[in-house]
């Protein structure tokens, strides 16, 4: 209804003695839009304290841990041979792999702060708008058209 009523003003503000028995058709009313973009912020350095895990090397074997490893090879070795020698060899190699096997592990042994940056990118949004209208018709043949703001 809005965009007869601004149709039939548009006519008569256009119309003039010259038209005034001349016959107005196909008359159509569009509205244009425009893209405009707009920044939503961001862009730039940002910056962050940040806990890091700290690592160290563990001590090596207990004596715990190489009596232990001793005391298992030992009956391994007695169960798999059945004689005391093997006893002996078994109890010498499981000691031997329990010192190995604890020694040089690397072991969190805390945290530090530590600031990391980065490089954030600017986000833009494109959001399209009213630019203007246009008002088309023809009289006696001919287009004609008129641009307006609502």
């Amino acid at each position: 209804m809005i965009k007869t009523i601004i149709a039939v003003a548009a006519l008569a503000a256009t119309s003039t003695t010259a038209f005034a028995n001349e016959q107005v058709y196909n008359v159509k009313v569009f509205d244009h839009v425009k893209t405009i973009v707009q920044s939503n912020g961001g862009g730039g350095t940002r910056c962050n304290n940040v806990e890091v895990p700290v690592y160290g090397q563990s001590g090596g074997a207990s004596g715990g841990d190489v009596f232990g490893g001793m005391l298992l090879g030992g009956l391994l070795g007695k169960g798999v041979t059945n004689d005391d020698g093997g006893a002996a060899v078994g109890a010498i190699l499981g000691g031997i792999i329990a010192a190995d096997k604890k020694q040089g592990r690397r072991v969190q042994t805390g945290y530090r702060i530590e600031r990391q940056c980065y490089q954030e990118e600017a986000r833009s949004t494109y959001k399209e708008v009213y630019s203007h209208s246009t008002i088309r018709f023809f009289i006696n043949g001919k287009r004609y058209v008129v641009d307006f703001q609502k």
